[in-house]
């Protein structure tokens, strides 16, 4: 039998709960998960994307995901690895114009790789990476929001500017 894989892009800039929800979430309907790192150039984050991945590493105790990086058309990426799904969670009605125009171009580019999108769950619907570097940046408390060892990483690399 065909293991079903699915490939979760992102920028993971930094992880949050919300991420670990879907990832968690995503290794119960697919056999394996490949984490996709996106290298965006028009985006200056925070984190490299070796600490990006070291931190997912960390975080996500599973053998059936693993985390890699990628640059150029994800769904080459999705192809390259054997996959032939897009997992991407969906927070707020707001999302889903931008979701829905990524979905169509990546089925217009192959027709044969599907977005399957997860609501994200209800306390995470308003979590955003963006949001938890703001708050951490104007120095209030992200613990609800992101995993112990992120917030130590973003207390270290704040310190650090």
């Amino acid at each position: 039998m065909k293991k079903r894989i699915a490939v979760y892009p992102g920028s993971f800039d930094p992880v949050t709960y919300g991420h670990l929800d879907i990832i968690q979430r995503g290794l119960e309907v697919f056999d394996e998960l490949v984490i996709a790192v996106a290298r965006n150039s028009e985006k200056k984050g925070l984190f490299s994307i070796p600490e990006r991945i070291e931190m997912l590493k960390r975080l996500i105790d599973d053998k059936r995901a693993r985390v890699e990086t990628f640059d150029g058309l994800l769904v080459d990426f999705v192809l390259s690895h054997g996959s032939r799904v897009i997992l991407r969670g969906l927070r707020a009605v707001s999302d889903f114009e931008y979701e829905f125009m990524l979905a169509q171009t990546n089925r217009a580019m192959h027709d044969e790789v599907e977005t399957m999108f997860m609501m994200t769950s209800v306390p995470y619907v308003y979590l955003s990476s963006t949001v938890v570097k703001e708050i951490a940046t104007l120095g209030g408390m992200v613990d609800t929001f992101v995993p112990p060892a992120v917030q130590d990483a973003l207390k270290k690399k704040l310190s650090q500017t």
